[in-house]
């Protein structure tokens, strides 16, 4: 059984409208219990409840902000919009110099949390005025706390709540920081899907690299940077259910997309490797990609160059 995020447990919304649905504290402590996670139980057992068990949303969304603007920092620890720009930026290039179809260009990022990576595009201005930055998640909370970072630091940015596929305005590129893990095999081949069917021209997930070392750093990172119980189970827990590359590789390569790993497990340092990143272009656009990476295109590879391919 896959280890459960508590995170992804103490909050509920409804898939239709994005409505936000109670959650009984002890049916998330029996999850916990069932999947051998005393340790998780425990936080859980420790929230505030109304006086029919349900948990305190308020106290929840404090909670979730809190947890969130520690991982910021940890971003920007781990230099991940510098990390980010070293890919987009040459994606963006090959897409302007494919001339199918002209700017302004929308990045959307999912599950953007508190904002961090949409407002440091915004603030550094490092794709160009013509892309239009966009963040989405299924948190209100954070949304609403993005937004009002955004807007005291302001930047031409926008956060949005909801799903990231059931936009009014088509996305040029999607991205996202610390997603894929979240999901399962099944949820991650769908949310592959979901964007090879859309009009977007490519997408950019990174997420943590799959390595016997993670959960190791993960936990020394985590100790030392959060302060809550919460954020230092769910770091580790991230660490543990990372995808492999070639799991990442198959869930990607829907019909209509070319997906590729940027730096796989044969081609990087694994004492130095936190997060790969899994990049998704139309076919036409993988040639453009290369030349705009230059001598860093041999570090993108496909399933057909990764030991044994991806099986």
């Amino acid at each position: 059984m896959r280890q459960l995020e508590i995170s992804d447990l103490i909050t509920a919304v409804d898939p239709v409208d994005g409505r936000r649905l109670p959650v009984r504290r002890d049916d998330v402590v029996r999850q916990l219990r069932a999947a051998g996670d005393e340790r998780a139980a425990r936080i859980v057992a420790g929230l505030p409840v109304d006086r029919d068990g349900t948990l305190d949303p308020d106290a929840v969304d404090r909670l979730l902000v809190s947890v969130h603007t520690e991982l910021q920092r940890l971003s920007e620890e781990l230099r991940v919009g510098d990390r980010l720009v070293h890919l987009l930026g040459p994606l963006f290039a090959a897409i302007r110099a494919d001339g199918g179809r002209p700017g302004p260009y929308r990045l959307v990022d999912i599950g953007c949390g508190l904002g961090y990576l949409v407002r440091w595009l915004a603030a550094t201005g490092a794709l160009g005025p013509d892309v239009e930055l966009v963040g989405v998640d299924l948190n209100a909370a954070l949304v609403g706390e993005a937004d009002r970072l955004a807007r005291a630091e302001g930047l031409d940015c926008r956060f949005v709540h909801g799903n990231a596929f059931e936009l009014p305005e088509a996305a040029t590129v999607y991205v996202s920081t610390g997603v894929l893990h979240h999901f399962g095999a099944e949820a991650l081949a769908e949310f592959f899907r979901a964007q090879a069917a859309s009009p977007a021209l490519a997408f950019c997930h990174f997420d943590i690299a799959a390595t016997t070392l993670a959960p190791i750093g993960a936990w020394v990172f985590h100790r030392a940077r959060m302060r809550h119980p919460l954020g230092r189970h769910d770091g580790v827990v991230s660490a543990e259910r990372a995808h492999p590359d070639e799991v990442l590789l198959r869930a990607a390569s829907a019909p209509g997309m070319r997906a590729l790993v940027y730096e796989p497990r044969g081609l990087s340092n694994p004492f130095c490797t936190t997060l790969r990143p899994v990049v998704g272009v139309r076919p036409e656009l993988e040639a453009p990609l290369r030349r705009a990476l230059g001598r860093r295109a041999r570090r993108l590879v496909g399933a057909e160059h990764l030991d044994g391919g991806a099986r």
